[in-house]
């Protein structure tokens, strides 16, 4: 067999595993993030096309390198599968709104949304509950006595978003006609006193 022929074939094996592998995690297993879960799925997909191609005669006109290559490759495509599909979908405000919209049969009045997104949205996708068990997942927060407080790994993500946020985010960014900084800094005309401060 060829080259060409032997990587495509140790693509389409790994391809089908991961949404073999995928499929069975999801509907079979608990999943505690989403995003995790589907980053292991891709590395146990890449792992065993991996052993498959490294150990079998089928794939023998690829050199170790080239074998190589391919799991790179493959990991890298399971990585960006993860982010595109489910976590897009799970996270996703836009395909939340094109969702919803077709729900209400298609269409929403523009002033209506701001309904749509506090008594619907938060409710209907247990936003809170989800972000907050991503976050102590992560290791980005912990909960102490109903009271949500960053980690140090947590506070350190948070000063490096606000910093790309304030240097690295577009200053003319297109906001529903006109272009805006809005985005830039959006505490700057946030409520300053609010009741849920922890003590």
């Amino acid at each position: 067999m060829k080259k060409t022929p032997s990587a495509v074939l140790a693509t389409v094996i790994f391809l089908f595993l991961l949404a073999a592998i995928y499929g069975v995690h999801i509907y079979f297993f608990r999943v505690d993030v989403v995003f995790y879960a589907a980053i292991a799925d891709a590395l146990l997909a890449a792992g065993v096309a991996s052993v498959l191609m490294f150990f079998t005669r089928s794939f023998k006109a690829l050199a170790n390198f080239e074998k190589s290559q391919l799991v790179i490759i493959w990991i890298l495509t399971g990585y960006a599968l993860a982010i595109s599909l489910p976590t897009v979908i799970d996270r996703s405000l836009s395909f939340y709104i094109l969702e919803k919209i077709q729900q209400r049969g298609g269409g929403i009045r523009f002033d209506g949304f701001e309904q749509v997104f506090t008594q619907e949205y938060v409710k209907e996708h247990r936003l809170v509950d989800v972000r907050i068990t991503e976050q102590i997942e992560s290791g980005t927060v912990i909960l102490v006595d109903g009271c949500v407080k960053l980690t140090e790994k947590g506070d350190r993500l948070a000063s490096m978003s606000r910093y790309f946020r304030a240097h690295w985010l577009p200053r003319h960014r297109l906001l529903m006609g006109s272009y805006s900084d809005a985005l830039v800094d959006p505490f700057k005309s946030g409520i300053s006193t609010v009741e849920y401060k922890c003590q």
